[in-house]
């Protein structure tokens, strides 16, 4: 019957369940005991594998995917796994385009929170993650990652087919291309293939100048060759009209 009584609440809006500490209600009172814990701090639900506790068990399940590595949730459109299913909402929109998150302050749109959160800092100027080792700060905390590694020297990103270290993962994969010779990089025009994209683009743009360069070689060519042309036609008008004058001239004599 109580289950019934707390369904009714979601047609009638009523919520008799009501916070002490906060003016937020509730339909249950399960759910006015998880939000109490906001309050009072407790995390009753305690991860056996590491010191990490959580306010409800939903939060402990999700954490201890982690520990298990199990990703349930498969992309629909490729072959990546993950261990939640708002991560998975967050990913489709790579295959999707979607960017539902609009900056109120210009026209561009993100995919994901935190790159709306992160852009937000060029029109304030804020800079909260503030480097302990240097007086650097940064808009995102994956930056101030990355940056401190400077001061580290940390190389988290080992080979697996020699003994090099990286401190970026996209160079890591860059450097695995020597030993995989994989190229996924297709140059369509030629049906070429490279490694990386910037040797491709550097390729590209050579090779535009280059086209640029023929196209000018043949306008002047063309330029010059019409300018020839009119003083060829020029020179054989002066040529007829002198012969004519001369001819005029003999006759009046």
């Amino acid at each position: 019957m109580s289950g019934l009584k707390s369904h009714r609440g979601i047609h009638t809006g009523e919520k008799p369940f009501q916070c002490s500490q906060c003016d937020k209600s509730f339909t249950q009172m399960s759910t006015l005991e998880r939000h109490t814990r906001i309050h009072t701090g407790e995390k009753p639900f305690q991860c056996n594998q590491c010191d990490k506790s959580f306010t409800q068990m939903s939060n402990l399940k999700r954490h201890t995917r982690f520990h298990t590595g199990e990703r349930p949730y498969q992309c629909s459109h490729c072959d990546m796994y993950f261990t939640h299913m708002s991560s998975i909402d967050t990913h489709t929109r790579i295959h999707t385009g979607e960017k539902p998150l609009q900056c109120s302050q210009c026209d561009k749109s993100f995919s994901k929170m935190s790159g709306l959160k992160s852009h937000r800092g060029i029109h304030t100027g804020e800079k909260p993650f503030q480097c302990s080792q240097c007086d650097k700060s940064f808009t995102r905390m994956s930056t101030i990652k990355l940056h401190t590694r400077f001061h580290t020297g940390e190389r988290p990103y080992q080979c697996t087919h020699c003994d090099k270290s990286f401190k970026h993962k996209h160079h890591l994969k860059k450097h695995t291309r020597i030993h995989t010779r994989e190229k996924p990089y297709q140059w369509r025009q030629f049906d070429n293939f490279y490694k990386d994209k910037q040797s491709m683009e550097i390729l590209q743009k050579h090779h535009s100048y280059r086209v640029k360069e023929k196209q000018m070689d043949t306008k002047i060519s063309d330029s010059y060759s019409l300018s020839k042309s009119k003083i060829e036609v020029k020179e054989e008008q002066i040529d007829i009209k002198t012969s004519e004058t001369n001819d005029l001239s003999e006759l009046k004599i």
